[in-house]
C-alpha cells in the first residue's frame, strides 16, 4: 500500500482535476526552468560556443564534448528535474509526507533479490512487446499523423543512439549515472511516490490507477513506437510500490533497466556481443516466453511475502 499524507485541500478528492494541473504546471515549469540553467552552463562547463550549442541542438552531432553536454542537460533538467518538482510540490504546496523512514524498514534482502530477476524478466518480455509495437499501423485516413509519429521516433532514435555511443568509460559512466541513477530515482519519485496513489485515490482502484499513471508516464516520453514496453514497465514498477508501500524498490527496478540497458549498448557497440539491443526488426520468443515466466511466478511469491493485512497497512501509515 502506497504511503502519501496530506492534509492540504488542493490533495483532496473533490479537487482532484485542480490538483492534476497545478502538479504540470509546476513540474514542466521546474522542468523548462533547470534545462534553461543546463544551457546557460553548457558553454563555460564544456567549452562550447553559443553557436554550437544552437547547432548540437539542432542535430549537428559533430560538436565536441557534445554528448556530455547534452547528457548534463539531460542530466539537470529531467532526472533532477522531476525530483525537484516532486520536492516542491509535496513539500510546499501538498505538505504531504512520504514517511521515508518506514519505506526504508520495508526493504528487505529477499525483495531486492525478486527486484533484480522480475527487471530482467521484464526486459526480456519487453522485446516481444517492442516488436509488436513496431508493427503499428494506423488507418488510411490517419496516414499523416502516422507519418509525423514516424518522423519523431526516427529524430529521437538518432538522438538516443547519438547519446548512447559512448566513446569512454567516462562518458558511459556520466550515462548511466544521468539515463540509469537520476531519471530512474526522479521518475519513480514523480510518477510512482506522487502521482500513482492520486490515480489511485481519484479513481477508487489500486489497479486502475497503477495503469493510468503508467499510461502518462510512457506518453510523456513521446515515444509512439516505444509505448508499449515503456508502459508494461511503469506498470511493473507501480505494482512493486502497491505491494510493499517502499518506493525503493520501483527506483530499484528502474535504475537496473536502463543501466542494464546502457551496459549492453555499449557491449554492443564495443564488440564484445552480438546483440542490437535497440533493434525491433527479430524477437527472441523463448527469451520473451522465460520473461514472462519469471515475471509471473516472481510477481506471485513478491505479492505472498509482501501480503499484509489492511489494517496493519493503515496503522504502519
Amino acid at each position: 500500500m502506497e504511503i502519501y499524507e496530506t492534509q492540504a485541500e488542493i490533495a483532496s478528492r473533490k479537487n482532484w482535476l485542480l490538483s492534476l494541473v497545478v502538479i504540470t504546471l509546476v513540474a514542466f515549469g521546474t522542468l523548462v526552468l533547470l534545462q534553461g540553467i543546463a544551457v546557460i552552463l553548457i558553454p563555460p562547463l564544456f567549452k562550447i560556443s553559443v553557436e554550437e550549442l544552437m547547432a548540437l541542438v539542432g542535430g549537428d552531432y559533430s560538436v565536441a564534448n557534445g554528448r556530455m553536454a547534452l547528457l548534463f542537460a539531460q542530466g539537470l533538467g529531467s532526472g533532477l528535474g522531476f525530483w525537484v518538482a516532486t520536492w516542491i510540490i509535496t513539500r510546499f504546496m501538498e505538505k504531504a509526507d512520504l514517511h521515508w523512514s518506514k519505506q526504508l524498514a520495508r526493504v528487505s534482502g529477499k525483495n531486492l533479490a525478486l527486484v533484480v530477476a522480475m527487471t530482467v524478466g521484464g526486459m526480456l518480455f519487453n522485446g516481444l512487446l517492442m516488436y509488436w509495437n513496431s508493427l503499428l499501423i494506423l488507418p488510411e485516413f490517419l496516414s499523416g499523423v502516422e507519418q509525423w509519429m514516424r518522423d519523431m521516433e526516427t529524430q529521437l532514435m538518432e538522438l538516443t543512439n547519438y547519446l548512447t555511443d559512448f566513446q569512454s568509460i567516462p562518458e558511459l559512466l556520466s550515462g548511466i549515472l544521468v539515463i540509469g541513477v537520476f531519471a530512474g530515482i526522479g521518475e519513480e519519485l514523480f510518477f510512482r511516490g506522487l502521482i500513482q496513489p492520486k490515480m489511485q485515490r481519484y479513481f477508487q482502484s489500486p489497479h486502475l490507477g497503477i495503469w493510468i499513471t503508467a499510461f502518462i508516464f510512457s506518453a510523456i516520453h513521446v515515444q509512439f513506437y516505444g509505448f508499449l514496453p515503456r508502459m508494461f514497465l511503469g506498470a511493473l514498477f507501480g505494482y512493486l510500490y502497491h505491494y510493499t508501500g517502499s518506493l525503493f524498490y520501483p527506483i530499484l527496478g528502474h535504475i537496473l533497466n536502463n543501466t542494464f540497458t546502457l551496459l549492453l549498448v555499449y557491449a554492443s557497440n564495443e564488440g564484445l556481443i552480438e546483440l542490437d539491443v535497440q533493434s525491433t526488426d527479430t524477437v527472441s520468443y523463448p527469451g520473451a516466453a522465460v520473461g514472462i515466466l519469471v515475471l509471473i511466478l516472481g510477481f506471485l511469491y513478491f505479492n505472498k511475502v509482501n501480503r499484509v493485512p489492511n489494517e496493519k497497512l493503515d496503522e504502519s501509515v
